[in-house]
């Protein structure tokens, strides 16, 4: 707040003043007062008003400058009221309270739709285990009728189980801190297990895999980080080629971090749609080419992947292929025993 700008707030009081006072020198000089005492009264009449604008002036600035430097430090900002100091004039008290009420009630409706959310939350958890029973019902008479029909729907099945495990880690995916644990993880075990989820995609499409440079451990949590490379890798097997579809995992050790690589040699992306991959609902050109993307995958593996404190990236070139890059830093700091 600048003295410009206060006293220009102040004009209409100023300039009231400034006419009485004109007022009352006209009167004076017309009856043949001295100019000294009228110089004695505007001394007396504007020498505490002119004070008490400044001393107002140095107030208000000090408060606002405080605002201004907890509010610069401050993450959460609306955290303000709760750690400035209550002033001591009236008005800063007046600006005090009305903060303090506006921080609590925000705080009762964020409180609102937390409930709201975590309801929400509870109901689709429960869904899901709910739903895992008739699925699990299903599997058991496809495994007792084999032929043909029960063959196409277990694969169907399958997509189904992916799209309700896609749903449950959606809905914890705002608060993975409560979900995971980290420990050791074995990069070539966690590929290995993935590979053998997707085997029939891979012998039906006829995609050769080449998993032999994958090495090494992290630690992450590993249930997290197996939906994770499901989905890259189911990724990968949707867009590959009609004919000669590769897909190949490794892993390269650096000073800071170990980097597991997957890529395939499928239809690739486009230039401008590389870099909004990891939007929420973002399909691209292969999504309304294919029909078949929901834009949501890849978006929950960015997501998931930054509150693990992992990296993922990822390059592309149209009809060569992807590549996706999931970076892991070296250290057992975060170990949970």
């Amino acid at each position: 707040m600048s003295l410009k700008n206060y006293l220009k707030d102040r004009t209409l009081f100023l300039l009231l003043n400034l006419i009485v006072f004109i007022i009352l020198c006209g009167i004076l000089l017309l009856i043949n007062s001295n100019r000294t005492i009228i110089l004695l009264i505007f001394c007396i009449w504007f020498f505490p008003i002119l004070s008490y604008i400044v001393v107002e002036f140095i107030k208000q600035k000090n408060l606002y400058t405080e605002l201004n430097s907890i509010m610069e430090s401050l993450d959460k900002k609306y955290l303000l009221s709760e750690i400035m100091k209550e002033p001591e004039y009236i008005e800063g008290k007046l600006l005090y309270d009305v903060l303090r009420q506006a921080n609590k009630d925000m705080h009762e409706h964020v409180k609102k739709y937390r409930d709201m959310q975590s309801d929400y939350r509870e109901y689709i958890e429960t869904w899901v285990h709910e739903i895992k029973t008739p699925i699990a019902s299903t599997r058991l008479m496809i495994e007792n009728n084999q032929n043909e029909t029960t063959r196409n729907i277990s694969y169907e099945m399958k997509k189904i189980e992916e799209y309700i495990e896609q749903v449950l880690y959606y809905s914890r995916s705002n608060d993975v801190s409560k979900d995971y644990m980290i420990k050791e993880v074995s990069l070539s075990a966690l590929v290995r297990s993935v590979i053998k989820r997707n085997s029939r995609d891979f012998i039906s499409k006829g995609i050769t895999i080449d998993i032999e440079a994958v090495e090494g451990t992290v630690y992450s949590d590993a249930k997290w980080l197996e939906f994770i490379v499901n989905q890259l890798i189911g990724n990968a097997t949707k867009y590959s080629r009609e004919c000669d579809g590769r897909v190949t995992i490794s892993t390269v050790r650096n000073e800071n971090n170990i980097v597991l690589t997957i890529e395939d040699n499928g239809i690739g992306i486009i230039d401008k749609d590389v870099g909004r991959v990891f939007e929420k609902g973002f399909t691209g050109e292969n999504g309304r080419k294919f029909g078949r993307s929901t834009g949501i995958g890849l978006y929950l593996c960015k997501k998931l992947a930054e509150q693990l404190g992992l990296g993922l990236s990822l390059t592309s070139k149209i009809g060569e292929g992807t590549k996706v890059s999931i970076s892991f830093p070296i250290g057992s700091v975060n170990l949970i025993r």
